[in-house]
C-alpha cells in the first residue's frame, strides 16, 4: 500500500536520463514469496520497478537533453489504483478471518463453561 501511495505521489517527478544529473523518481513495486512452511505465510518485499523510467518529450523541462527528452517514472496511475484497491480488499479479508477465529474461540470456551 505504501509503495502504491508513494508512486502516485511521485507520478510526475521527472528527471534527466543523462548520467550525473538528477534522475527521475524510481517507482516501487512489491514482490511476494511463499514462506513454504506448514503454517503458511507470505513474505512481501518492496523493490525498485524495472525499468524505472520511460522517456518523454518535454523540451521546456530543466531536465531535458539536447533532443528535449526527459525521464518520467514508469508508473501507471490505473495500475496503482487497482493495487490500492486490492490491498484494501486483502486487509478486510484478513480482519474478517481474525474476527471469525476470535468468535470460534469464544464459542469453544463457552461450550466448556457450560459443561463445567
Amino acid at each position: 500500500m505504501n509503495a502504491s501511495a508513494s508512486n502516485i505521489a511521485n507520478l510526475t517527478t521527472a528527471g534527466s536520463l543523462e548520467e550525473g544529473r538528477q534522475a527521475p523518481y524510481t517507482p516501487l513495486t512489491t514482490v511476494s514469496k511463499s514462506l513454504g512452511e506448514p503454517t503458511g505465510g507470505v513474505r512481501t518485499d518492496v523493490v525498485p520497478k524495472n525499468p524505472p523510467f520511460v522517456p518523454a518529450y518535454d523540451p521546456d523541462s530543466p531536465f531535458a537533453d539536447d533532443q528535449g527528452i526527459i525521464g518520467l517514472p514508469n508508473i501507471s496511475l490505473e495500475e496503482e489504483i487497482v493495487n490500492l484497491k486490492l490491498s484494501e480488499i486483502t486487509y478486510k479479508a484478513n480482519i474478517a478471518t481474525i474476527k471469525a477465529s476470535e468468535d470460534m474461540s469464544k464459542e469453544l470456551l463457552s461450550i466448556f463453561d457450560d459443561e463445567v
